[in-house]
């Protein structure tokens, strides 16, 4: 498994995502730059040029016609995605921390951070409204007083999203009314990343308290959990297999005090169904930020504290070990 390097950042990744189809993968990092590549070979397409501060979270629409970016600089930002041009910009108190579109790609919601004296809300904007984004007026906007929004997406349908926040805990909020559906914590410490599966009936969460976990979408409901000895910073469902990939490792500003292997970079594999790891891959020089499957699920992404976006494509020795197993 030779992986393709991709070399486009001077900072730390902070989230990688591919687009519904998986020929388009988007990439941020602690940079102002957002960029998209070809996930077939690594070639980069262009940049979305225009963010001042560190880019925390993007996504793609479903017919990839859009991009949604929100980022350090107190802004969230609508792009073409073909031409690169900025076609909205939301100006927000504090640093925009997740971001996404529904599924019809319609409605975007945004989170932002508690910090600077503000509090940590939720936005929602109809992008069929022009005036919403022109007058920076939400059609919702929902406060989170107790603790901050670290991680947040959409729901099947767009009838809600799901929330992940600092003290571990998981919200369901109604995209029609903004009132919380389900509460759930299961996690103890912040959860730093939330992906659902290829059909959203279920999602996996990374936390800091060193484990990942799988829920339904609908209740809440705690389905698995899986284990490691480090913080986990992001993980991702497979959308063909019962498998898992985590990423993560010990905090940034620990890492020049342990050699490569202590500080266990590598991406490592779980079973969906016995909770049990059966792989590893190494590569990175630092945590792991994020990962991502391919939508077909014959290859997968990286993207660590040393700035790289790693494509690793699987051997064909992957796919016959799947089917005996």
């Amino acid at each position: 498994m030779k992986p393709i390097l991709l070399q486009g950042h001077e900072r730390s990744i902070t989230q990688i995502k591919y687009n519904r189809e998986g020929d388009l993968l988007f990439t941020v990092a602690k940079d102002p730059i957002v960029n998209v590549w070809y996930s077939v070979n690594g070639e980069r397409l262009g940049t979305y040029n225009g963010h001042t501060g560190a880019v925390w979270c993007v996504d793609a629409d479903w017919d990839t016609r859009h991009v949604l970016t929100g980022s350090a600089d107190n802004s969230c930002r609508l792009w073409d995605c073909e031409t690169g041009k900025q076609l909205a910009l939301v100006q927000t108190n504090s640093a925009v921390r997740t971001c996404g579109f529904d599924f019809g790609g319609n409605i975007i919601m945004f989170s932002t951070d508690k910090q600077m004296g503000y509090q940590c809300f939720v936005s929602f904007f109809d992008l069929r409204d022009s005036s919403q984004i022109e007058n920076n007026e939400p059609y919702m906007k929902i406060p989170c007083s107790e603790t901050k929004i670290t991680s947040a997406v959409w729901g099947p349908l767009g009838e809600f999203i799901i929330v992940g926040h600092e003290n571990g805990e998981l919200n369901q909020f109604s995209a029609k009314s903004g009132e919380i559906l389900v509460n759930v914590k299961e996690h103890t410490k912040q959860i730093n990343d939330i992906q659902t599966s290829r059909d959203m009936t279920m999602f996996i969460t990374a936390s800091k308290d060193n484990t990942a976990k799988l829920f339904d979408s609908t209740t809440l409901d705690h389905l698995k959990t899986f284990r490691t000895e480090r913080p986990v910073n992001s993980a991702a469902l497979s959308p063909i297999f019962d498998h898992v990939v985590l990423g993560g490792g010990q905090e940034a500003m620990d890492v020049t005090t342990t050699s490569t292997r202590i500080g266990k970079f590598e991406a490592r594999f779980f079973h969906l169904g016995v909770e049990e790891e059966f792989g590893r891959v190494k590569g990175h020089f630092g945590p792991i930020n994020s990962v991502a499957f391919h939508p077909d699920g014959k290859s997968y992404s990286s993207g660590g504290e040393d700035g790289y976006v790693r494509i690793h494509y699987f051997d064909p020795q992957y796919f016959e070990f799947e089917f005996e197993a």
